[in-house]
């Protein structure tokens, strides 16, 4: 080979070697190959229902490609409007006006901006391609800077679109603060990361008034937030995909491995599976109002039962009533009294209704005055007290399934209920704080084991809690008679 072939192949290499590094974009999700996009299944999804929905989320495990194949990817071909042939999802056909938001002016300018537009020494070997940015008018390098306490931040992207326009792209952080998210309408906002509830208000505004789209893109690390409540809650214009290191084909066996042994325990449903942590914050993050009702009189045919939390300092108990029909349990009453003898407390609990069977915590130590077990002294008591199953995230998980789904509710009387509700969070440890949650733990029991014990009020008494005589109650409104009775032909029962 001569010198000047050999000089010729020298500078076809290199420019391969630069085609490759600043044209990244088009090699994203390939036919065919170990990285096919068949293969990213809630990839695909998500950006498939960019054609019907506004709003979307992918709430995902750490490293299956969030941002860069996801979130940014999609912001990129908007911006360019090079879409591939296989795209179905939303397409714009101008420029576009965009922000990518981070978390921090830090976590920005090392995760967002340097996935979009690379090193600011050899920008163009991001997702963006070199030849899409612009250099036109005064913008040379096809970005603007930011003057900022971070050094080389970029405040501005400037991209040229397939149709001769040019896109901005404008990056922001949630460090920033809520007047950042003021201002200009935007037709794509990508939020990389979870914002609070205020700053994702203001983004929805953004975009209203010209249709523009939210790509959500984000690991659960806070919890069950009002955010992410508002995705599960669902919307006409809005969709949540979830996506685990299950959907992520580049993660090998060994890299799983590794990182797996890394991530707090507490944190690795979120970090692995997208599934909100346990970390700090309210453990039922609901609207109160959603869960309270105005008392009513419950009808004699509906299930009860209570649950005890014992204690010297706090014995505490909760009275629930099941609409079987709906499949609704109603939180009717309470009782929360310290520094009392157990007989104190048992003749409180019978007065409620003697016949009302009740769950307790089983792992309580002894009395204060004799040492007996506590659970065995309030068994002889109150005689139809059952050891309730007390595992607290079982438990926590069953009461918010209820809350969540509509299909809880609270009496408004009950004040040390709603009391004990505001406050009831996780610790810096992800663990329920142990204060003043008495009430709490009774309504776990209740879903945990109560709602197999309740039972049904004896038909002698029907009619007696509403100073009724049994002969005015009429059972053949329900299909009953009284000689016939039997609550579980009719549903109820257990």
């Amino acid at each position: 080979m001569s010198r000047a072939e050999q000089e010729e192949l020298y500078n076809l290499l290199v420019e391969k070697e630069r085609r490759v590094k600043t044209r990244k974009l088009y090699d994203m999700y390939p036919e065919t190959g170990p990285l096919r996009r068949e293969l990213y299944v809630p990839h695909m999804e998500f950006f498939a229902a960019g054609a019907t929905c506004t709003e979307r989320s992918l709430m995902a495990a750490h490293r299956i490609g969030k941002t860069w194949g996801s979130g940014g990817y999609e912001l990129v071909l908007h911006a360019t409007g090079r879409y591939p042939d296989w795209w179905v999802g939303k397409r714009f056909k101008k420029p576009i006006k965009a922000w990518a938001c981070g978390d921090t002016n830090q976590t920005t300018k090392d995760i967002l901006q340097a996935k979009l537009l690379g090193p600011l020494d050899d920008p163009g070997t991001g997702l963006i391609p070199f030849d899409c940015l612009s250099r036109k008018g005064s913008h040379k390098d096809g970005f603007k800077r930011k003057s900022s306490n971070v050094p080389d931040v970029v405040e501005t992207i400037f991209v040229d679109h397939i149709s001769g326009g040019i896109s901005e792209i404008g990056m922001r952080s949630y460090e920033q603060g809520i007047k950042a998210f003021y201002g200009t309408e935007q037709d794509v906002i990508l939020l990389d990361e979870e914002p609070d509830l205020d700053i994702y208000t203001q983004c929805l505004i953004r975009t209203m008034t010209v249709n523009g789209h939210i790509l959500f893109t984000f690991t659960p690390l806070k919890g069950m937030s009002e955010v992410v409540r508002a995705y599960m809650d669902g919307g006409e214009n809005k969709k949540l995909v979830t996506a685990t290191w299950d959907d992520a084909p580049h993660l090998s066996r060994e890299q799983k491995d590794r990182l797996w042994g890394s991530v707090p325990v507490r944190l690795r449903d979120a970090m692995t599976k997208g599934i909100p942590s346990l970390g700090e914050g309210a453990i039922y993050p609901i609207a109160e109002e959603s869960l309270l009702v105005d008392d009513f009189k419950i009808p004699d045919y509906w299930p009860r039962v209570y649950a005890l939390d014992m204690g010297w300092n706090n014995t505490a108990a909760l009275w629930a009533a099941i609409d079987r029909d709906n499949d609704i349990v109603y939180l009717t009453s309470e009782y929360k009294q310290g520094q009392s003898e157990p007989p104190v407390h048992a003749h409180a609990i019978k007065s409620r209704g003697d016949w009302i069977p009740g769950v307790s915590d089983p792992s309580k130590g002894t009395s204060q005055r004799d040492g007996e077990k506590l659970l065995e002294e309030y068994q002889a008591l109150l005689g139809n007290l059952h050891p309730a199953d007390n595992a607290v995230e079982a438990g926590i998980h069953k009461v918010w399934m209820r809350m969540s789904t509509g299909r809880l509710k609270v009496f408004r009387s009950l004040v040390q209920w709603l009391g004990e509700f505001r406050v009831y969070q996780r610790g810096k440890d992800g663990k329920p704080v142990k204060e003043n949650d008495h009430l709490m733990d009774c309504m776990k029991y209740i879903m945990s084991s109560g709602l197999d014990a309740a039972r049904v009020m004896p038909v002698k008494l029907f009619g007696q809690r509403n100073n009724m005589p049994n002969n005015t109650y009429n059972p053949l409104t329900f299909g009953l008679t009284q000689n016939n009775y039997n609550p579980l032909s009719h549903g109820l029962g257990r």
